[in-house]
């Protein structure tokens, strides 16, 4: 027998699992039949590539050097299918995206900064169908959202980077809102209130503005949901509601933007790329797009420019 890809797939998902039934389940094999598989490989190799442990199964000194080979291997056959598409005529970078505040700049800046390469971009509302749709192969890259603590499960094969850490969330209310006026609110004077939930339902959002509203001592109401921009705006401009919002958000009639104090809510942008899809040039070229159509936001709002400038750390790296 010789070694074939799927083998050297099987020792890394057993390495990364930590034991052969919760690598099968990913490999969609039975436990038996990867059992077999493995006992096979090691004939191939010249011995024992994992032992059991108390935590599952280890890799061996031969499964060390084994596993460092695989990966490299694996790694390479990714880089190839990722450059060889990029090479082909006629073959569309697809990306998804969430309705982020940057993605009317990220289609300019990608227009600008791949220029020869047809892009394709779908928006979705759901960031878990986004992950999926990555891993079935449906699109090639994601931009998307998280929120506080929440981390968004990435399919296998999936690289990511952080685009921006950290974005501290401010609230949108009527400009005839009697906190209107004021420079900085306190998530306790917004008991009462009806709210709109964030689009995206699955990104962390709705639990982190329910726990801050908690921390505060209140309940929230959250009483709307409109994924329709304007819809949105009109509902808050006529003092029916008050949501979370991007701080690199536009301006809207009959709106105002203000920053929570303590920033109780923030979130955090991310790039993530099928490796086999997507060259390592590719997913650079679109962070540093993402990169630049943010950037080209973050003066929409005086309060939220004064808190990057204080706060390089959370800046893209585009040098």
């Amino acid at each position: 027998m010789q070694l074939e890809l799927r083998h050297l797939q099987a020792v890394c998902r057993i390495a990364e699992a930590g034991s052969l039934g919760a690598a099968a389940r990913r490999l969609g094999v039975s436990q038996p039949a990867l059992s077999a598989q493995l006992r096979r490989i090691e004939q191939v190799t010249g011995g024992e590539l994992f032992v059991r442990g108390r935590g599952g199964v280890e890799p061996t000194a031969l499964g060390q050097f084994v596993l460092a080979k695989a990966r490299r291997v694996l790694n390479e056959m990714d880089a190839l299918g990722a450059e060889a598409r990029e090479i082909a005529t006629g073959a569309p970078l697809r990306l998804g995206c969430i309705l982020l505040v940057l993605l009317d700049g990220l289609l300019a800046q990608t227009d600008l900064s791949m220029s020869g390469q047809e892009i394709t971009v779908d928006l979705e509302d759901s960031v878990t169908a986004l992950a999926r749709m990555l891993g079935a192969g449906r699109y090639d890259a994601i931009v998307y959202g998280e929120v506080n603590e929440h981390e968004v499960p990435l399919p296998e094969g999936a690289l990511a980077r952080t685009l921006v850490p950290k974005e501290p969330f401010c609230i949108r209310l009527s400009a005839e809102h009697p906190l209107a006026g004021r420079e900085l609110i306190d998530l306790a004077d917004l008991a009462g209130e009806s709210w709109m939930t964030l689009v995206e339902d699955d990104d962390g959002g709705p639990e982190a503005l329910v726990a801050a509203c908690a921390r505060a001592g209140f309940a929230p109401s959250l009483r709307y949901r409109i994924t329709d921009r304007k819809m949105h705006y009109d509902l808050i401009a006529a003092g029916r509601a008050i949501s979370l919002s991007q701080p690199t958000a536009p301006t809207a009639p009959g709106t105002v933007m203000r920053p929570l104090a303590g920033a109780p809510v923030t979130g955090r942008i991310r790039l993530a790329w099928n490796r086999s899809a997507v060259s390592a040039g590719q997913a650079e070229l679109l962070y540093r797009a993402a990169g630049r159509a943010y950037l080209a936001n973050v003066a929409n709002n005086a309060f939220h420019k004064e808190w990057w400038d204080a706060h390089p750390e959370v800046h893209p790296s585009l040098d």
